[in-house]
């Protein structure tokens, strides 16, 4: 981060709370040698792990299983411009080795607490990525020493 840039790093601890509060994050991940970002629904382990769910045989999961990837969730509060210095938000990153799920016991748990498939499929995996590197930042007000803070 540049300093006054109108952001404020955030803890660990915080970061890994944020993303529960939004239903849809990103993960990012190479697509024939090309970065790629897919909006996913997901949820949250208590030890920061993103849990991702999918169609077994989807391209996704064949993608990113013992790859290492990013899984993006963010806040933004945009002001009208009448009052462009309330302008808020979030942003987490979560870094880590993502693996499909193959303990029977574990996946069975997951079908009771993990997210939901949006479309149902005959085989479904559960995706983990472990949170090995976790940044934040947020944007409390908009303001810096050169005015209005950038928008998201």
């Amino acid at each position: 981060m540049y300093r006054n840039d109108g952001f404020r790093d955030l803890q660990r601890q915080a970061c890994l709370r944020l993303p529960a509060k939004v239903p849809v994050g990103r993960i990012v991940y190479t697509r024939h040698a090309l970065p790629a970002a897919l909006p996913v629904n997901f949820c949250l382990e208590a030890d920061g792990a993103v849990l991702l769910r999918t169609a077994a045989a989807s391209e996704l999961a064949c993608a990113i299983d013992g790859a290492v990837v990013a899984f993006e969730a963010d806040e933004a509060d945009e002001a009208d411009e009448a009052d462009a210095a309330t302008h808020s938000g979030w942003s987490v990153v979560v870094t880590g080795s993502a693996t499909v799920v193959t303990d029977p016991a574990e996946h069975e748990r997951l079908a009771g607490t993990g997210p939901r498939f949006w479309l149902p499929s005959p085989r479904e995996v559960f995706i983990r990525i472990e949170a090995e590197l976790v940044t934040g930042r947020d944007l409390a007000d908009g303001s810096s020493m050169y005015g209005p803070g950038p928008s998201f």
